[in-house]
């Protein structure tokens, strides 16, 4: 493989050494105050807190990784999911996120559409997963003739030990029956059924207090690739 050089790497970001404690009472707080008057009295704390160490952590990660996963893309200030939401169309019209989450891909690939990695914290969870969330109608298509083809290697992907151990296996949203073209007693049934491709997992949100939360996050991402990796080379 080719190594891959992350242009996005900013050699004037702070080291990464934990968030602050206040990361948490901040979400905390704001689940009781989502509005904007609150939310703008605030912004200071979230920017200094939240999003400016969050920033870190992510710069962080892509140089830890620069080796293990050479082709990772990860641009900080973008890979970060804006806190405003999107209230358009969903009754809930509180204007903020309670939580602070980031996602990537592998390099060349749209984080939108491709498979990836994501994690997310706020005051009661840390978690983090990776796969395919939301896959295209002809993702799903390529990824049925992929397993149809040979299941074999998606199987030892989630089956390897480091996988198993952090992971436990495939998660994710499921059809009642086989999709239609394939026989309703094929082998792989239950991995053609799959609506999402994902792995999952979630700790303790004190986790992000620590130095070792990018030694935390560096293992689950080099464990989860082999299965982002074998995703994006089939859809």
């Amino acid at each position: 493989m080719a190594k891959h050089v992350n242009p996005f790497l900013e050699d004037d970001m702070p080291p990464f050494a934990g968030f602050p404690e206040d990361a948490l009472k901040f979400f905390r707080a704001l689940k009781k105050n989502n509005t904007r008057e609150w939310f703008a009295g605030n912004k200071p704390r979230f920017d200094a807190n939240v999003r400016e160490p969050m920033e870190s952590l992510l710069a962080a990660l892509a140089a830890r990784l620069r080796s293990s996963v050479p082709d990772l893309a990860i641009e900080p200030k973008k890979a970060i999911y804006r806190i405003y939401r999107d209230t358009r169309f969903s009754k809930d019209k509180t204007p903020y996120k309670t939580w602070c989450a980031a996602s990537f891909s592998l390099a060349g690939r749209d984080r939108k559409t491709a498979p990836g990695y994501y994690f997310h914290f706020n005051d009661t969870e840390l978690g983090i997963g990776g796969g395919l969330y939301a896959p295209l109608p002809e993702q799903l298509k390529a990824l049925r003739a992929a397993i149809d083809r040979d299941p074999k290697p998606l199987l030892a992907t989630v089956a390897e030990k480091k996988f198993k151990k952090l992971f436990g296996g495939l998660e994710g949203d499921v059809l009642a029956r086989v999709p239609q073209g394939y026989d309703k007693d094929h082998p792989s049934a239950e991995l053609l059924r799959m609506k999402q491709y994902l792995c999952w997992v979630t700790m303790d949100p004190k986790r992000i207090l620590g130095e070792d939360l990018l030694d935390v996050l560096a293992e689950h991402v080099i464990a989860m690739t082999p299965l982002v990796r074998w995703l994006t080379e089939h859809c």
